[in-house]
């Protein structure tokens, strides 16, 4: 499905007035249409909790959970963020995002001040694993649902490293060939925010075309601060016999580990 001749968008989405976004087709998901893919308002969320952690001096951003109340409609959002509690090395944030009038997804966050700790050369464990291949040893690979319509699938490119997308665990490498919001820079915490809440279509074990397997909520941890314009995820997904599942994904930059993601998921066939 193409756009109707219009010209192609080239960002996420535009600000408006105030705290509101408009959101373009690049944000699109695979369930629906009209719906937004999670990874692209995640990450708008993420840009919101670094800017009013930044006027606090503090720039780490150790975890982002986002709750997905309702789909993400492909319209104008707004963007609502409070501070819960601000210390001297780490503060709380809460927020909501709403779309046509109800909220659609509920947010917290946790941003620490950075700072430089040597650690003991022996620390077991240490240095953390690097991603199973390097970027330059994988090869660009497209999502399934690629080409059906413009949306995510424009929005990111992506890279194999092990396994095969959409056929089980695997490893997969995420570029943007977008900016996230119009005229700015995307921060590499905000890229780990896009490809994260891919975790369960990477790794799916499941039809999509048959079965729906969409997740509930995202919670990312980091363990340092990400670099660069890639992040690698090393994604598994599982489910139990009640129609529930766990998406889990060990996240990476190309210098190693930056943290893991997870993903509640609620299964249900597809209506004919």
């Amino acid at each position: 499905m193409s756009n109707g001749g219009a010209q192609a968008p080239t960002h996420a989405y535009q600000p408006l007035d105030g705290s509101r976004y408009a959101s373009s087709e690049l944000t699109r998901g695979p369930w629906s249409l009209d719906h937004q893919h999670a990874g692209p308002p995640s990450a708008l969320v993420c840009r919101a909790v670094e800017q009013q952690a930044a006027t606090l001096g503090l720039t780490h951003v150790a975890r982002l959970t986002t709750n997905l109340l309702r789909p993400v409609p492909l319209d104008v959002l707004e963007l609502v963020i409070q501070t819960d509690y601000a210390g001297k090395n780490a503060a709380h944030f809460s927020g909501a995002l709403v779309g046509r009038g109800k909220e659609v997804m509920r947010f917290t966050a946790l941003v620490q001040r950075a700072g430089s700790t040597p650690l003991p050369a022996d620390l077991p464990g240490h240095p953390p694993p690097q991603a199973p291949k390097s970027l330059q040893q994988c090869t660009p690979v497209q999502f399934p649902f690629a080409g059906k319509y413009v949306g995510y699938a424009d929005l990111v490119q992506t890279r194999s490293s092990t396994g095969r997308l959409f056929a089980g665990p695997c490893v997969v490498w995420f570029g943007m060939n977008h900016p996230l919001v119009a005229n700015e820079d995307t921060s590499p915490y905000q890229r780990t925010a896009v490809a994260a809440d891919s975790g369960n279509g990477i790794s799916a074990v499941l039809d999509y075309e048959r079965f729906v397997f969409v997740n509930s909520d995202l919670t990312i941890h980091w363990l340092r601060q990400p670099q660069g314009h890639w992040v690698a995820l090393d994604a598994a997904t599982h489910f139990g016999p009640d129609g529930s599942g766990l998406a889990q994904s060990a996240l990476y930059d190309e210098q190693g580990l930056i943290g893991r993601a997870l993903q509640s998921l609620s299964l249900r066939g597809r209506e004919a």
